[in-house]
């Protein structure tokens, strides 16, 4: 008779998880990270606890009240007050908002618990005016200030009445370009004063002088040539004596300039 043997059968122990390696490492690795997360999101070492803002002359010399509402407005955007969690295009656009005066921010951390914010302001280069209305309005055609006095600038109007906000671009910057380019030749070049300025279309300007005729451009064609068809009429054909009885000198057409 055959007899058959069973190979005895060996239940294995398990090995506890607290011999395990990999959990460890995995404790290890989470312990790091609370660690971490907390000394970086929640230790006072980087709350902010200091704001230094600077900019140009013009900010410079603005009032202090100004800077100290930026500063209070700054202030209450950073919520969390932890230098890494500061949302920075948000403050960005915020400020934009709130201040037209302000053509660009830049804000920079400064570790471990200051930021610095550079603010470059608007310059305002002439006045735009609606009806009664009026503002400063620089070099970029954008309007950002309320004015109730000329300032000793040039007044530009626009040929059609729109409702307009701070902070907006009223004036392509090429048309703007022009306009102070023309303003500045014939207060250098000819000391003829401007009184004002009428922004007709992107095809002319009507230059409205301080002895009452005016100038007719056209900003979108070759201003020097108009420049110097300036030149050659009045010094050929319009004397002093004559300027007092001139209605207008027309720049925009032809090789010559016609008058009246």
């Amino acid at each position: 008779m055959i007899k058959s043997y069973r190979k005895p059968y060996r239940v294995k122990k398990k090995k506890s998880v607290l011999k395990s390696r990999l959990f460890w490492r995995v404790v290890l690795v989470l312990i790091f990270m609370g660690v971490s997360s907390y000394f970086f999101f929640l230790s006072s070492i980087f709350k902010i606890k200091e704001i230094n803002i600077s900019g140009n002359p013009a900010f410079a010399e603005a009032t202090a009240g100004r800077q100290k509402i930026l500063y209070q407005k700054i202030q209450k955007l950073l919520d969390t007050k932890n230098i890494f969690l500061i949302d920075f295009e948000e403050i960005k656009k915020e400020i934009l908002e709130k201040f037209p005066q302000i053509a660009s921010i830049n804000i920079e951390r400064k570790f471990p618990e200051s930021i610095t914010v550079q603010v470059e302001e608007r310059r305002g280069v002439a006045i735009f005016c609606q009806i009664d209305s009026c503002f400063l309005i620089d070099k970029e055609g954008v309007i950002f200030e309320n004015v109730s006095d000329k300032l000793g600038l040039v007044t530009i109007r626009p040929s059609l009445i729109e409702s307009k906000r701070l902070g907006e671009k009223v004036l392509e910057t090429s048309h703007m370009s022009s306009i102070l380019n023309i303003e500045s030749k014939l207060r250098g070049d000819f000391k003829i004063a401007v009184e004002e300025i009428l922004a007709v279309s992107n095809e002319r300007l009507n230059i409205e002088t301080l002895e009452g005729w005016e100038i007719y451009f056209d900003p979108s064609k070759d201003l020097d040539w108009q420049i110097t068809k300036l030149k050659a009429v009045l010094e050929q054909e319009i004397s002093a004596e004559k300027r007092k009885n001139l209605e207008y000198i027309e720049l925009r057409f032809g090789n010559l300039a016609s008058y009246k």
